[in-house]
């Protein structure tokens, strides 16, 4: 798709309610990939995901979350032990010492207990602005855009934002959309962008968004090859929904890790 260089607030706000109402479509299973029962799960699982894939921390958390199921036994954890446990996710002494100081400031300033304010989990270590919005989305029902790597990608290719700045980009793309929208929004953009839309090589030939996609073409565009660049278990589903034949789609896509 060619995009004007003069595209209007109005018809870029347009476009991208458009693209909104094609990812609902294609990502019915949207979600947050971390798994957790409550806000302090969500908090730790997320800390853990840095540099690291879901997959690799929700293998991890269950014995994590019984062995430490409060702020306080984090904030009183035996270093050693602690690393041990995570140490499959990678960075674990830096992850440690940030549960520790976490689970440690929890207890001093919110009662062994995680807010339900921005202004409140950003002072808290470990818990950045992107995090913040992961706890308050999944775990409060606060809505809020995530500014992962997924997201940034994506949302610059659609040509929604020239900023470069997560913050910035949270909210020139939150003003797009209605607030309630916000959360699911997130999910549905890193299931695209883990799924469909990847950074070396984007599925253009068989991406829903093709016809609203100003970077169409960055990668293959020929029904084939973008089909065996699909991820994930519903990848036939997404071919199919792009207008391709899912039979296009190797078994080894379905299965395959979503990055």
């Amino acid at each position: 798709m060619t995009i004007s260089s003069t595209e209007t607030d109005l018809g870029r706000t347009r476009r991208a309610r458009r693209i909104g109402r094609a990812l609902t479509e294609a990502h019915p299973d949207a979600h947050c990939e971390l798994d957790h029962s409550n806000a302090l799960e969500l908090a730790v699982a997320t800390i853990l995901s840095a540099q690291c894939t879901d997959k690799k921390v929700n293998e991890v958390t269950p014995k994590l979350f019984v062995r430490y199921p409060t702020a306080a036994d984090y904030a009183g954890a035996d270093r050693a032990e602690l690393e041990e446990l995570i140490r499959p996710t990678g960075f674990y002494r830096n992850k440690t010492d940030s549960l520790i100081k976490l689970g440690q400031a929890l207890v001093e300033r919110y009662d062994g207990r995680v807010p339900g304010r921005l202004a409140d989990l950003v002072t808290l270590p470990g818990i950045g602005r992107k995090t913040a919005n992961v706890i308050l989305g999944n775990a409060f029902d606060v809505p809020g855009i995530t500014v992962d790597t997924h997201f940034q990608r994506l949302v610059q290719r659609w040509k929604l934002t020239a900023q470069t700045d997560p913050v910035k980009i949270e909210h020139e793309i939150g003003a797009l959309f209605p607030k309630r929208e916000w959360t699911m929004l997130s999910h549905r953009i890193i299931f695209h962008g883990r799924r469909v839309c990847h950074a070396r090589k984007p599925a253009c030939g068989a991406c829903t968004l093709a016809k609203l996609c100003p970077s169409y073409g960055t990668g293959p565009t020929e029904p084939a090859a973008a089909a065996k660049l699909l991820k994930g278990p519903r990848a036939r589903d997404l071919a199919a929904a792009a207008g391709v034949d899912p039979e296009l789609v190797p078994r080894q896509a379905v299965a395959a890790e979503v990055p």
